[in-house]
């Protein structure tokens, strides 16, 4: 206790690094709002050729966006294309979704901003020495790693991909909703004629169903309004469980129909569309069950199914609470839908037009980063004032929103660094990381100082397979240095190592949110990642040890 003193307490939050992976968030949002990527993700939709192809152009794709913004946002903006294309190519998504997924990661790599550890060693750097890591000085070692590691998973990673998982995603409809949908006509006689939908569903509250759509006619209307009142010979598009089905139409009174085909019918119903989208890390609506959300009333939006793993859930989905990576079929009228896609925090799987934002101004955003870029590795600014000055610009001139601007910051990472900073220096000014230091010296005693840095960095990478990687770079960047200045040598290898070995987290779905955010869509199960994630990670190890040592010797 009070090893952080109070005055100290919050001083993370005004740490550039904490500041420089805000602005890197907001920056990243604009750039997907405007549409800057979507000229890349068409090219994504074309590469279907060969396995190895497709699977190259989409994980290199991924590493080149991730170098310049947050790899979960280049992420989000490809998993629509990968699915697409997978869909086109006949390919299970299992196949694409992983080798993307790494690729992403590797690209945080090459540049200062490409990913927090990156920002975090620079931050710790610039506090040891005056002097941080500039905007390329990542490049010589991180583009060689990264290509390398891009070229591993188009040759010969996704062969490594579980057959399970690929059986999982071989289906067209992985929700079936065929099974749990159906139509059900209400008589000429019925009772509920002239009762609004909120009175009829009442009546069979008991009974866990929900109207999806309703038929008058030669007209359609998609997740109709709870006032609407049924007029005989309406059909409605129920949605339950086979059980519940039977038993609703029975309660009411209503005729059953068939339900073959029902999604083509949503698909077709006046207004109203069916998309997917995926539930990424911290996404607002994450632990919120539907009937917490009211999706209907708030935005006349339903879900008609969740799909977790790979795998449908039934029951009460009323009851459920989205987890990351759950896939949610969603139905609701096409005006509201992506706005409330947006609000929940959600990725759309489909229908890129959902990405609502100024389109036709992605020039602007790319000029005003570009600018911000070059200043920043002229040296005529630093790093967090000329992305502070581009994120100025980009909200003053309207390319995003103050919603969007807020929504597009990771506030628990933000919080995480800001908390996490003082405990880091804490534990450098009571002699924590002297200690830990001294632990790894002693078993690498008289061993060339290589050794430990080979050391370090396989200790950050395993580390990181099961803590966030900006925390994990927070706990190890004092301890590269202790070692340094122990062995009286440069710091400058042993925070490269923890750079990169914070950044590399392929073993497990809780090392990287990239991971967590592709086990729903790709059907993955938690041991899925290391048949692909450990050869990808002895590679890393061999690549990036050598280039380190040359690049910045001792």
């Amino acid at each position: 206790m009070g090893s952080v003193p109070v005055e100290s307490a919050f001083t993370g939050f005004g740490h550039p690094a904490t500041v420089t992976v805000a602005l890197v968030l907001i920056i990243s949002r604009a750039l997907a709002s405007t549409g800057a990527i979507d000229v890349l993700v068409k090219t994504v939709l074309s590469a279907a050729g060969k396995t190895s192809y497709h699977v190259g152009v989409l994980s290199a794709m991924g590493a080149s966006l991730s170098g310049f913004m947050n790899n979960v946002g280049a992420l989000g903006l490809l998993m629509p294309a990968a699915l697409q294309s997978a869909a086109k190519a006949k390919r299970a998504p299992a196949l694409l979704l992983m080798p993307l997924s790494f690729g992403s990661i590797l690209g945080g790599l090459v540049t200062l901003i490409g990913t927090p550890p990156n920002i975090i060693v620079s931050g710790y750097r610039w506090e040891l020495t005056g002097e941080g890591f500039g905007m390329f000085d990542y490049t010589p070692v991180g583009f060689v790693v990264a290509a390398v590691g891009v070229t591993f998973v188009a040759v010969i990673g996704w062969r490594l991909v579980p057959k399970r998982a690929l059986s999982r995603g071989t289906t067209d409809d992985p929700f079936q909703i065929e099974d749990y949908v159906a139509e059900a006509l209400v008589p000429a006689d019925s009772d509920l004629v002239g009762l609004s939908l909120d009175e009829v569903m009442d009546r069979a509250d008991d009974i866990d169903a929900q109207v999806l759509a309703l038929i008058r006619g030669q007209r359609r209307y998609g997740a109709p309004q709870g006032r609407e009142r049924l007029q005989k010979n309406d059909v409605l598009v129920i949605e339950a469980g086979p059980e519940e089905i039977d038993k609703f139409a029975a309660k009411l009174g209503l005729q059953l129909g068939g339900s073959r085909g029902a999604r083509a019918n949503l698909e077709n119903t006046r207004d109203a569309v069916l998309i997917e989208a995926v539930v990424p890390p911290d996404a607002w609506a994450e632990g919120a069950t539907l009937r917490s959300l009211r999706l209907p009333s708030r935005y006349g939006v339903t879900t008609v199914a969740i799909s977790r793993q790979g795998k449908p859930i039934r029951g009460r989905l009323r009851d459920v609470r989205y987890r990351v990576g759950d896939v949610a079929l969603l139905y609701g009228d096409a005006d509201r839908i992506g706005d409330a896609v947006t609000r929940m925090g959600f990725l759309p799987l489909a229908q890129r037009d959902l990405s609502f934002g100024q389109r036709d101004r992605a020039r602007d955003v790319l000029v005003i980063f570009g600018c911000a870029i070059a200043l920043a590795s002229l040296g005529l600014l630093s790093v967090p004032i000329a992305l502070a000055l581009a994120a100025a610009v980009i909200v003053a001139t309207g390319l995003i929103s103050p919603r969007d601007l807020y929504q597009g910051i990771d506030w628990p990472v933000i919080v995480l660094l800001g908390a996490l900073i003082p405990v880091g220096n804490a534990l450098q000014s009571t002699g924590g990381t002297d200690m830990i230091a001294n632990g790894i010296l002693w078993l690498t005693q008289d061993l060339a100082p290589w050794v430990v840095v080979l050391l370090l960095l396989v200790i950050t990478m395993s580390l990181s397979d099961v803590l966030n990687n900006a925390a994990t770079a927070v706990v190890m960047a004092p301890i590269g240095a202790g070692i340094a200045q122990h062995l009286g040598v440069s710091p400058d290898p042993f925070l490269m190592a923890v750079a990169v070995g914070a950044s590399c987290a392929f073993l497990t779905p809780i090392g990287h949110q990239n991971n967590a955010l592709i086990m729903g869509p790709g059907g993955y199960a938690f041991g899925d990642y290391w048949r692909m994630g450990l050869p990808l990670e002895v590679i890393v190890v061999a690549v990036a040890l050598p280039l380190i040592l040359i690049v910045w010797p001792f």
